[in-house]
C-alpha cells in the first residue's frame, strides 16, 4: 500500500451502511465481548455519532475505522480520550492500516486538547496488543478473568499513551 492511496477522514452519516457491513464482517471473539451484531444493525445512534469515527478508505471503499470518545462526561477527565473500537477489513490487514488509524486517533485526540489516550483490549488478542505497543501504548493494568468468552476466561487489559511531550 502506498501512503497516498490511503485516505483517513471523519465519518459522515451516509457512511453508515458500509460501516455497518465492515463492523459485522470484522467481528470476532478475539476482539469482542458481545455477540456479532445482526445484519443491517445501525452503527450510529445517540451514543455512537459519526464525529467519533475516523475511517480508512482505499479506492473509495471503507476498509477500517477507529472510534475515539471521552471516557467519561466528567470535567475532571476532559483531558483523556479513549479508543472504543478499531476494525480493519481482513482483505487489507497487515498493510499498516491499523497503525495509521491508531495514529489518526491520537492526532485527533491531541488536536481536541487531550493529554493522554487510553483503551481496553482483551488479553488474548495478541495482534491488537502488538499493534498498540508499536504505537507507544503501555499496559497500565489488567482485570484478571474479567470476561467469559467462548468458554474461556479472558483478561481485560488497560493500555494508555501520553500525547504530550
Amino acid at each position: 500500500m502506498h501512503e497516498e492511496d490511503l485516505i483517513i477522514r471523519p465519518a459522515q452519516p451516509e457512511d453508515e451502511k458500509e460501516l455497518s457491513e465492515l463492523n459485522r464482517a470484522a467481528w470476532s471473539w478475539l476482539s469482542e465481548v458481545a455477540p456479532q451484531p445482526p445484519e443491517g444493525e445501525p452503527v450510529f445512534d445517540e451514543r455512537h455519532t459519526p464525529d467519533q469515527f475516523r475511517l480508512a478508505l482505499l479506492d473509495g471503499r471503507i476498509v477500517g475505522y477507529v472510534r475515539v470518545v471521552p471516557p467519561t462526561p466528567l470535567v475532571s477527565n476532559r483531558h483523556v480520550r479513549q479508543i472504543q473500537g478499531l476494525a480493519v477489513d481482513a482483505s487489507v490487514r497487515g498493510r499498516g492500516l491499523g497503525r495509521a488509524l491508531v495514529e489518526a486517533a491520537c492526532a485527533a485526540a491531541r488536536e481536541d486538547g487531550a493529554r493522554r489516550i487510553t483503551l481496553r483490549v482483551l488479553g488474548h488478542n495478541a495482534p491488537a496488543r502488538r499493534l498498540y505497543e508499536a504505537c507507544g501504548f503501555v499496559v497500565e493494568g489488567s482485570l484478571t478473568e474479567e470476561f467469559l468468552i467462548d468458554g474461556r476466561y479472558v483478561d481485560d487489559v488497560w493500555m494508555a499513551r501520553t500525547l504530550v511531550a
